[in-house]
């Protein structure tokens, strides 16, 4: 069995160049993210006037470690920032040992992408529950008419529910992430 894969990357930047920097970390985890087994990353530093920026990922396994590191993606990304960026430490460690230390007054930048605005979400969800509910409702129909409204909804509810946590809607934002978060 592998093991995941944390890498703890030091860089030395500007203070000034922040909004920059913020921008190059985004972009570098947007195309880490769509590579098979990357469990995650942050960025974090000291205070704001810091030069030192941290930045964590993580892999499934060094399979997929190897993968990203050798990739045509991230050696763009590193050369965007060329000249800019200096990495001045690299870590790798497989355990969770040491990544849990109490933190000495760091400042979390980038802790998840932002979500997209709410009414892309709605509309996105609306895409997905209007076909679904109309489908469950002329089943309903064919099959349980007879049934008292409140066990008939709770039926269509409950068989509806997990369907479109666990199958539509992950499957339609994967779809749509291309319009969600542009």
């Amino acid at each position: 069995m592998t093991a995941p894969v944390t890498v703890s990357v030091t860089r030395h930047v500007d203070p000034s160049h922040t909004t920059q920097m913020l921008a190059w970390m985004q972009a570098g985890t947007s195309m880490a993210e769509k590579f098979d087994g990357f469990l995650g990353s942050g960025w974090v530093r000291p205070s704001a006037e810091s030069p030192d920026w941290h930045m964590l990922y993580r892999f499934a396994d060094a399979e997929s470690l190897a993968a990203w590191e050798a990739s045509p993606q991230r050696a763009w990304w590193l050369e965007a920032a060329a000249g800019d960026v200096e990495e001045s430490r690299r870590e790798r460690r497989t355990g969770i040992e040491g990544w849990f230390d109490e933190p000495a007054s760091v400042e979390l930048l980038s802790a998840a992408p932002a979500a997209p605005p709410r009414w892309k979400q709605m509309v996105v969800i609306f895409l997905v529950f209007l076909p679904l509910s109309l489908t469950a409702n002329v089943i309903a129909s064919h099959t349980i008419a007879g049934w008292p409204l409140v066990p008939r909804v709770v039926l269509v509810t409950t068989v509806m529910t997990p369907l479109m946590t666990y199958v539509f809607l992950p499957w339609i934002t994967r779809r749509m992430s291309w319009w969600l978060h542009r």
